[in-house]
């Protein structure tokens, strides 16, 4: 009778922890189908971390929101609503405690208000893009050559949202996925 019960936990166990990944892989792929696309202007860090192994760490130019409100604390969950400017790139149109009832918005982390100038510093949940370890390099100079260009554009990030949620696509150099940029 044991061996019966814990036959039945081991395969519920077993399921858990094949529905748990799923589940995190599968609402990523929606995200990915159905959410709306956005392009994050990128300021480029690489960093190497022996446990997450080689990946470029994006600081991204939207990352404050002037705003006379003055509720925000540190580490705080906020919904930034955002749109498209004129160049096609995300802006902020908005920050909230309150979910936002429409338009497209995504969930960020307070750093810090600054009542003196009315800035509001939120950090994004897409800040790190894995790449092939013998890509990675090569894609740091790539990317950092490409920041020094004159053309203040030329990289970014492609993010899809969709209610709140965030995926980092992929990274581009002048409309060229980093992969294949650094392939030519």
């Amino acid at each position: 009778m044991q061996r019966k019960h814990i036959f039945i936990l081991f395969i519920i166990l077993a399921i858990a922890q094949i529905a748990v990944p799923a589940q995190m892989i599968f609402n990523r792929e929606a995200i990915l189908k159905s959410g709306t696309a956005f392009k994050f202007k990128t300021e480029p860090v690489d960093p190497s971390d022996p446990f997450k192994g080689k990946y470029i760490s994006l600081n991204y130019e939207l990352d404050n929101f002037k705003t006379k409100d003055t509720i925000w604390m540190r580490n705080q969950e906020v919904y930034i609503s955002i749109t498209n400017d004129s160049l096609g790139f995300a802006k902020v149109i908005s920050a909230s405690l309150e979910n936002p009832k429409k338009g497209d918005f995504l969930k960020a982390k307070v750093n810090s208000y600054s009542e003196y100038d009315s800035i509001l510093r939120f950090s994004l949940s897409f800040n790190e893009f894995y790449m092939e370890e013998t890509k990675a390099y090569s894609a740091e100079l790539a990317y950092r050559e490409a920041q020094r260009d004159s053309l203040p554009d030329n990289t970014f990030a492609l993010v899809y949202i969709k209610n709140g949620d965030a995926v980092l696509d992929n990274v581009f150099i002048n409309e060229i996925p980093i992969a294949t940029f650094i392939e030519k």
